[in-house]
């Protein structure tokens, strides 16, 4: 589709929300947001005209791009059929989204509990292994986020998390391996997985194991600087807590669903969780859903004991009938095979390309349509481009990076001292390249503030 300027309607559109939208995690007065005329496939146009290829995939969930017709037309059919109905009922949309989930997932993950996305998702999987231990604490790692919910987010390993820590969640966090900036001091992959799991069990040991009711890891750590697991540590820690009794639940919201080349990225790790959180993906965010699915063990725990918990929309039909067409249009397509095959044949060696020539570069890391740049001020020191946590006049080289990249047609996902590359899984070679072409130009404006 061309985009068709239209300023007018543009800035009726911006002036609403100036007036009337609050948004999330933002200073109000400081910010700017785009008005958006319309999305297609991998792009999305502002009301003066301009196109950018989506590198951020909304927020790392059009896997499929925008208005796949499929799953648009299955919408328009779910909505003229029935457009919602109560949880408690078995409904046709929903227990067929169930059934193409759980054929997906590894292992036994067999029952799928609906939310409205992934912080719910992650709030009742931590409420599910509570339940089934007895236990009251949770171990989470920093460089890490979960959600914005309030159990979620004090699950969170990141600066968001700070202004909503009371200390009083039950919360414990450890440090997981990123050799790129090791707290092992490791020098190899191999050093640092196993210190990570040497530092997880310790902390375990301190923390006593009988007050430790789960780990949550995301299993490639999403808007933290995806971060892969090094081999062996996912292994490492379902070990551990087979060892401990606790409950080993994988945060799939952002990895799964064809993000890495498989259709969750625990199947890269040949690990099987006892819970897993999804949302996301699982229909391309075209109607709100996440869910939690749960091993044979754990279902059996509510099997004649009540589940306390649940939500108005959980199963949501218009949401399922989403899942239903996006999965199906996923397995059709080849969605899952074109990420695996254009990460390998064309993301990561222009990356690793884009590396050697740019002062800014000092790591490139991921797999399948999931990855990272991190930037730094000097590639051998490893400073990184900005302090943690940097804004105002302190971000500034990161705010240069940005709009470079947007003023050469990509919408970059920017996140601290990182940029991620996560276009729509079904993305073509031709607009990866164009893509990364505009990646490289703003990244030379990155270089001005390198050393």
């Amino acid at each position: 589709m061309t985009p068709q300027p239209d300023p007018e309607v543009g800035a009726a559109v911006k002036a609403a929300d100036r007036a009337h939208v609050f948004h999330s995690w933002s200073a109000q007065e400081l910010i700017d947001p785009l008005a958006v005329a319309g999305a297609e496939g991998s792009y999305f146009w502002d009301y003066d005209g301009n196109r950018y290829l989506d590198f951020t995939s909304g927020l790392v969930y059009t896997n499929i791009g925008y208005q796949h017709p499929k799953v648009v037309a299955a919408i328009q059919e779910q909505a003229a059929r029935m457009t919602t109905f109560a949880p408690a009922f078995a409904v046709e949309a929903r227990s067929e989204a169930a059934r193409l989930i759980a054929e997906r997932t590894p292992g036994d993950l067999d029952k799928i509990f609906f939310t409205n996305g992934g912080a719910d998702a992650v709030e009742h999987a931590i409420r599910m292994a509570r339940l089934h231990t007895g236990r009251p604490k949770v171990l989470s790692a920093y460089r890490s986020y979960h959600g914005g919910t309030q159990q979620a987010v004090n699950l969170t390993g990141d600066p968001r998390r700070w202004a909503s820590d009371s200390g009083s969640a039950g919360v414990v966090h450890f440090w997981a391996p990123f050799l790129y900036r090791s707290r092992f001091y490791a020098e190899t992959e191999e050093q640092e997985c196993e210190r990570a799991l040497e530092h997880l069990e310790t902390t375990i040991a301190f923390e006593g194991p009988s007050t430790v009711a789960a780990i949550i890891l995301e299993t490639i750590p999403g808007t933290a600087g995806i971060m892969v697991p090094p081999p062996g540590y996912l292994a490492g820690v379902r070990e551990i807590c087979d060892k401990y009794g606790i409950v080993f639940v994988l945060d799939e919201v952002m990895a799964g669903f064809g993000r890495t080349g498989e259709w969750f990225a625990a199947d890269l790790f040949d690990v099987t969780p006892d819970l897993m959180t999804f949302a996301k993906g699982v229909n391309s965010g075209y109607v709100p859903l996440g869910g939690v699915a749960i091993s044979g063990a754990i279902a059996e725990t509510f099997g004649k004991r009540a589940y306390p918990g649940g939500l108005t929309y959980s199963g949501h039909p218009l949401a399922c009938a989403a899942a239903v067409a996006t999965i199906n249009v996923m397995a059709e397509e080849g969605v899952v095979e074109n990420a695996a095959k254009l990460g390998t044949s064309v993301v990561e060696p222009a990356l690793r390309e884009l590396a050697e020539r740019h002062a800014c570069v000092g790591e490139v890391r991921g797999v399948g349509m999931f990855w990272a740049l991190e930037l730094v001020k000097n590639k051998e020191t490893r400073e990184p481009l900005v302090p943690y946590n940097a804004s105002g006049e302190a971000n500034a080289p990161m705010t240069a990076f940005g709009s470079a990249a947007k003023a050469n047609g990509i919408w970059p996902f920017v996140n601290m001292n990182r940029t991620h590359v996560v276009p729509p899984c079904n993305v073509s070679e031709a607009e990866l390249k164009e893509g990364l072409t505009a990646l490289d130009a703003a990244l030379s404006v990155a270089d001005e503030f390198a050393e």
